[in-house]
């Protein structure tokens, strides 16, 4: 570890870790006043709330990712391969496990850094509850890993449906009745009805069976009532079955199994119900967390207890005035990187650090290119401002357009924007391979 300069390293490159250390890069490690270390276990960083048009083929991650080692020399960040396994807090170590190819050959041993301000960015992991047989038998949507597996098995599935004489429907069952599992149900009718320009005539939206299943009494339900009613209007026209009130108690090869011993059928099943932080975080000495797995910070985003660990995103607990806690949403993660990078800033000049203030935005949920409804302005109850159609769908691709902005600058985000426009004349409308 440099003498001369402290080390900043960050755990995590998605929407918070990436735009923290494009932000820190700039203005410390382009300056060479800190040293900027990215941490990630993939090579590509994809937005998460774009994985379920990973999942279906709307988006190509090859081709739409950004980059980590490549977008590091431009940002005057540096970017490491690696998993984070461990975290000794006293010592200022962190252990990051071994790296293997897909040959299982060693690419990498387990190693140790040292750092002087840590972040942990890790996001969050889908929350099966300990429901019996969703690990073995469900998708998730995680990473784009993930999503390029779903992706394989169902395209593997519209293959087998188009060459069969048969007449079966296939069957997606989807457990979750939030942003993700809403959003994926929409988008599975979209890219089905593309698939005749692909030669797959025969795999009509009419074979496609898929049940959207929600535990609680409406989908959405972090959403206003009237948003919710609308997603289910929009998905019901689609052919959507939309399950409320059915809790699962198992998972199986033939489908689900709730509460009231009905089973689900179900060629694909996925699982989107509830989020928590990653298991390897309880092994950590010296954290306070919550029963999702979450690290409880003090508003200044420093866990509890440590004034060199800063928490963001979706696996940290901050508690608003109000008892409640920040939602985990891309719009959380991006306005707490903002506020670490002000105290991180403050801290290495000696100046008082500020307090994170969560302020809501509003939420859109994108029903692919049949709808998009969602709130704007105010808290998302009697302030907020109920949108759809077309003005819906252009500030949901706004909000991906300020992602790239905070991780390109302007500049390169208009050049994105025109390359996009011109692929479409030559690259195929859905990922087929």
């Amino acid at each position: 570890m440099s003498a001369k300069i402290p080390r900043i390293v960050i755990v995590g490159g998605g929407a918070g870790g990436l735009g923290l250390a494009t932000q820190l890069g700039h203005k410390l490690g382009k300056k060479q006043q800190a040293e900027i270390l990215l941490i990630d276990k993939n090579r590509t960083h994809i937005w998460k709330p774009l994985l379920h048009e990973v999942a279906t083929g709307s988006l190509d991650a090859d081709l739409d990712g950004v980059v980590y080692s490549a977008h590091a020399v431009k940002h005057g960040y540096q970017f490491q391969l690696g998993e984070l396994t461990g975290l000794d807090l006293k010592g200022k170590r962190l252990q990051l496990g071994a790296i293997s190819n897909d040959k299982g050959e060693a690419l990498l041993p387990a190693r140790e850094l040292e750092y002087d301000t840590l972040v942990l960015a890790v996001g969050s992991v889908s929350n099966d509850f300990g429901t019996p047989g969703v690990k073995e038998h469900c998708f998730f949507l995680d990473s784009h890993h993930q999503a390029n597996r779903f992706h394989n098995a169902l395209l593997d599935s519209f293959t087998r449906m188009h060459q069969s004489d048969e007449q079966q429907k296939l069957n997606i069952a989807i457990v979750g009745g939030g942003a993700t599992g809403v959003e994926l149900s929409a988008e599975l009718y979209h890219v089905t009805d593309l698939l005749k320009s692909y030669g797959l005539s025969k795999m009509t939206a009419d074979r496609l069976a898929i049940t959207l299943i929600e535990a609680g009494p409406r989908i959405l339900p972090a959403l206003p009532e009237r948003i919710a009613a609308s997603a289910t209007r929009e998905l019901t026209k689609l052919g959507v079955s939309v399950r409320q009130n059915t809790r699962i108690e198992e998972a199986s090869s033939k489908g689900f199994v709730t509460a009231e011993n009905e089973l689900i059928a179900a060629n694909l099943m996925l699982w989107a119900a509830g989020v928590k932080a990653p298991d390897f975080i309880k092994q950590i000495e010296g954290l306070n967390l919550n029963r999702a797995n979450q690290i409880l910070v003090r508003p200044t985003l420093q866990a509890q207890g440590h004034d060199d660990l800063y928490v963001i995103g979706d696996c940290c607990a901050c508690e608003q005035p109000d008892g409640s806690f920040v939602p985990p949403r891309a719009q959380s993660a991006h306005q707490m990187a903002q506020c670490v990078e002000r105290n991180i800033l403050n801290d290495l000049k000696g100046f008082n650090l500020t307090e994170y203030e969560y302020v809501d935005h509003g939420s859109l949920v994108n029903l692919s290119r049949f709808s998009t409804v969602g709130s704007l302005m105010g808290n998302l109850t009697k302030d907020s401002m109920f949108v759809e159609g077309k003005i819906a769908r252009f500030m949901y691709i706004s909000l991906y357009r300020m992602h790239q902005k905070a991780i390109h600058g302007v500049a390169k985000t208009f050049a994105l924007w025109l390359v996009e426009k011109m692929m479409r004349v030559v690259r195929p409308r859905m990922k087929l391979h």
